[in-house]
Parts: structure tokens; sequence; C-alpha cells
């Protein structure tokens, strides 16, 4: 078996490897389903109860992934016991994805709870195997350990507790997974590598706007098998491509790795990616939303549905230029035009056009970035 040391967190042409792109693509699926649901339950005018579930199984979702990705930055031997720790973090990603449903639709947390649980004590047993080879990370390895096993005990302990308490003890417990890592971290930090962790995040952008454009075809492929709105769902679709490609091109302006300099500014990053994730899957339950109401299948108003699409969008806009344009200091108006655009884009629903304007705004930010650099 082969010593878990520590990488350099210089290393030249580091790149993601193929488990860890496996990783991302069992971790979509539960992503897909989340979205599914969000859509479901959009589409049902269940729109503060859909939106809740999907945060919250959201969480669980970014979490388990964020935390493996950065630990997979510093101690990937890709030896047969890391290979298979990490396969078992993925079956608890496919038993998560498998309690989404119920957690959706019934509030029965059991089975995603169970799913988040492998993964995390997986997360254990690789932080005890760190921390048992780098003497010099040790204690920071071994308070990963013991952090993430009590917030694990946690959520067992929820899902006995009355479901009136569900929720309070959730942001508690969720406050407590997020501070597990600023607590380890403060006496000798990990070695993640800079340019690793913005391509890992590039890959899950990537393959999360992947399914905005499978989930989007596929409405609009069942609406069109079903007959008539042709013309409707045309525009519709190529709204969504502009919309999508705009998203891309946004995210991706700029290599990111240069921001990530400090632990704090890394935390900012890393954590501002989960609005990042969950507001580009929500734009695919919002284009399959505005599918349902051009053919009739939507019992929400107009404008409720433009916002579907709208709010997402706007998050978005607002997280990437928080976490990739305001640290790089931009001066002038440039510097302004994502919040402007997001509030733009945020008043679209009332002109019962939503789509199609909130694509055109993106259109027109892209352009703006690009020709001042011509």
């Amino acid at each position: 078996m082969v010593v878990m040391r520590a990488r350099d967190a210089a290393e030249e042409h580091r790149a993601a490897t193929p488990l860890e792109l496996f990783f991302d693509l069992c971790f979509v699926v539960a992503v897909s389903l989340a979205a599914a649901q969000l859509h479901h339950a959009l589409t049902e005018q269940h729109v503060g109860a859909g939106l809740l579930g999907y945060l919250m199984v959201f969480f669980a979702i970014w979490w388990a992934w964020m935390n493996f990705t950065w630990f997979a930055s510093a101690y990937d031997t890709d030896d047969a016991m890391y290979r298979v720790t990490t396969l078992v973090q993925m079956a608890g990603a496919l038993v998560l994805a498998a309690g989404v449903p119920s957690a959706a639709d019934h509030q029965d947390y059991l089975v995603i709870t169970l799913g988040y649980v492998i993964m995390r004590l997986a997360m254990v047993a690789q932080w005890l195997r760190a921390g048992a080879a780098d003497a010099d990370r040790r204690f920071t390895a071994r308070r990963y350990a013991a952090g993430i096993s009590v917030v694990q005990i946690g959520w067992l302990l929820r899902l006995l507790l009355p479901p009136a308490w569900g929720l309070a003890v959730f942001f508690v417990l969720m406050i407590a997974e997020v501070a597990v890592p600023a607590w380890a971290e403060r006496s000798v930090q990990t070695t993640w590598h800079p340019g690793h962790i913005a391509e890992r995040y590039g890959c899950f952008t990537l393959i999360v706007l992947g399914e905005v454009v499978l989930g989007s075809t596929g409405a609009l492929r069942e609406a069109a098998e079903e007959g008539g709105h042709l013309g409707g769902l045309l525009s519709l679709a190529l709204a969504g491509v502009v919309i999508v490609f705009a998203m891309w091109w946004l995210y991706f302006d700029r290599p990111a790795e240069d921001l990530l300099t400090s632990l704090s500014m890394s935390l900012r990053w890393g954590y501002g990616h989960y609005l990042v994730f969950a507001s580009i899957a929500a734009v695919g339950a919002g284009l399959e939303v505005s599918v349902d109401v051009v053919t009739g299948h939507s019992r929400l108003p107009a404008v409720a549905a433009g916002w579907t699409v709208a709010v997402p969008v706007a998050v978005f806009l607002l997280v990437v230029w928080l976490l990739h344009v305001r640290p790089r200091h931009e001066s002038g108006w440039l510097a302004w035009l994502f919040p402007l655009v997001a509030v733009l884009i945020l008043a679209t629903p009332f002109t019962h056009a939503a789509v199609y304007l909130t694509a055109v705004l993106l259109a027109a930010l892209v352009t703006a970035k690009v020709l001042p650099r011509r």
C-alpha cells in the first residue's frame, strides 16, 4: 500500500484524474434528480417548500463533493486503498440520489441521510490515513476526522427528532459542517493545488451545465411529441441555448487559479460555489417550467414562471461577479455590469417574455466583456 504523503502545491501539469471525473458523474445523478424534483414542485405551485427542499438536498450533494475535491487535491495517491475508499463515497452518492424523491415529496430523509453519512465516513477514513502518514499535518487531518465524525452522529440523531425540529437542526448541523475545514486548517494547512482546484470546480460546472441542456432537451422532446406549440418550443429552445452558452462563457471568461491565494479567499471561493452550482441546476428546472407553460401543463402564472428562470440566472451572475470579477479589482463601468444585468433580468418576468429577454441580456453582457479586449 502506498504511503499517503501530501502532494506538492506547486506541482506542474496537475490535472483532474479519470477517477475524479467518474466521481463527478456519480454526483451529477443526484444533481439531476434534485433539479427534477424542483421542476415538479414549481410546476405544481409548491414554490416555497420545493425551493427549500432543493437547497437542503443540494447542500448535501455539494458539500460531500467539495470535501473530497479539496482532500484529493492534497492527498491523491491513486493506489488501491484510495480508489476503494473513493468508490465507497461514490456509492454513497448514488444512495443519496435514490433518496432525493422521498426527501422532496414526503420529507423522508432516511435514505438521503444514510447516503450522505456513507460518503462522509469514507472521508473520515481518508483523513485518518492521511494523518497516519503525514506527520507535519497529522493534527489537521485528525481534526478533520474528528469534526466530520461528530457531525455525522448529529445527522443520524436528527432522524429520531420530531419533524417540527428537523429544519432548525438541519441548519445547526449545516453550520457545523462548514465550520470543520476552517477549524481544522487553522493549525497547518493542507497542500491543495490552486490550479487543480480551479480545474475541478470548472469540470463540475461543465457537467451541471450539461445537465441543464439534457433536461431542457428532454422536456422539449416530450412536448414536441405531443404535437402543437412547435413555434413556441423552438423559440424557447433557442433562448435556452443562448442562456446556457452565455453562462458558460461568463464563468470561464478568465482562469480562476490566481484568485486562490490564501485560506480565507479560498474558503470564500469554494463555499460560494454552492450557489453557482445550485443556481445553474435551478436554471434547468426553470427552463423545463417554461416548456410546461408553453404547452399548458403548468399551473404557475406567467410572471411566476418567468422568475423560475430569472431568479437563478440573477443569482448566478451575482455570485460569479463576487467570486471571479470583484476580487480582480476591475475599474470602470464594466466592473458593475454583472449586478446591473442581474437586476434587469429580475425585472423581465413583468414583460411576459422573461426567458427571451434574459437570453438577450446575457448575450449583451458577454459581448460587453469581449469587445474591449479586441
